[in-house]
């Protein structure tokens, strides 16, 4: 019995050994090369300026108060004051502050997620009439400068009783077109079977929203709640026009108060901002996979 070996048919015009060459594989020109070379640099470039003001203020809360501005810039500290992170918490209320936006930001996330997710849900799924209309005079709101409200906001408040106080800002903060507008995004993405499914089988509106719809929106709930988070940790404006009491300032209105007195004690000052950014970003840092995940299946269309 013999038996019939085939050779490789020899492709014409083939170099030689281009059999181990793939038929996909393109030669990368030196210009490509050159640009990619070019494009890393440029972003690696605006990560060292974005991340140096950070660095500059991490460094600076350590420094002897006379080289915090000093020119040129002294980076590293000629002698490490860590002991500056106590003393703040002695010269100044930290622990007032802290906590007046720790509750803030907790109660403000909170109503903004829940008041947010659910009227968007109604706008998403829920047929009645003039739905689009009431939907874009509702998020035309956020084209309106807040600055040309706030006057007579804070007398609305204020006639009502509850300027200066906790309410006035957690019902002002809590209620934002922003968090309706971002949900909606996502919800619009989710089949309506699923609802009219849950309808049919006499489920309520409040029970597809709490049953069906709330556990696929784990990644945009997370994205809302971080974006209102460091808003609310962040906002300065609000708690300087609404909180006279300085028993409810911030952490934002309470360094102002700070510098004020320590005028000329700026590593102090570099010491209390640390302080603040610090919650930030171990919140970011937690959710930062769903905070892009929700971000990208918000802008979605299916």
């Amino acid at each position: 019995m013999t038996s019939v070996t085939s050779s490789p048919v020899a492709v014409k015009g083939a170099p030689s050994g281009s059999a181990d060459i793939p038929f996909n594989k393109q030669p990368v020109s030196p210009a490509k090369i050159v640009g990619t070379i070019i494009g890393y640099a440029c972003m690696l470039f605006l990560a060292v300026f974005m991340v140096l003001p950070f660095v500059w203020m991490f460094l600076s809360a350590v420094k002897p108060n006379n080289e915090v501005y000093m020119v040129p810039i002294q980076w590293f500290p000629s002698v490490w004051h860590w002991e500056n992170y106590i003393e703040i918490w002695t010269k100044a209320e930290m622990g007032l502050w802290t906590g007046n936006t720790i509750f803030f930001a907790i109660c403000v996330t909170f109503l903004q997620v829940f008041t947010g997710s659910f009227a968007a849900y109604g706008f998403s799924k829920i047929q009645f009439r003039g739905r689009a209309t009431l939907f874009l005079i509702y998020i035309a709101t956020m084209a309106v400068p807040w600055q040309s409200y706030m006057v007579p906001q804070y007398k609305m408040l204020a006639a009502m009783g509850i300027a200066n106080t906790r309410w006035s800002i957690i019902l002002l903060q809590a209620f934002g077109a922003f968090g309706v507008f971002m949900m909606k995004q996502f919800y619009d993405t989710i089949p309506d079977e699923l609802s009219e499914a849950a309808r049919l089988d006499g489920l309520s509106e409040w029970g597809i929203y709490r049953r069906i719809i709330l556990p696929l929106s784990g990644p945009s709930i997370a994205a809302l709640a971080i974006i209102t988070f460091t808003n609310t940790w962040n906002d300065y404006m609000g708690p300087l026009i609404y909180l006279r009491n300085n028993k409810l300032w911030t952490i934002q209105l309470g360094l102002k108060t700070f510098i004020g007195q320590y005028s000329a004690d700026y590593a102090m000052i570099m010491t209390g901002s640390v302080i603040s950014v610090i919650p930030i970003l171990i919140v970011f840092l937690i959710g930062q996979k769903q905070f892009v995940e929700g971000i990208a299946t918000s802008g979605m269309k299916g």
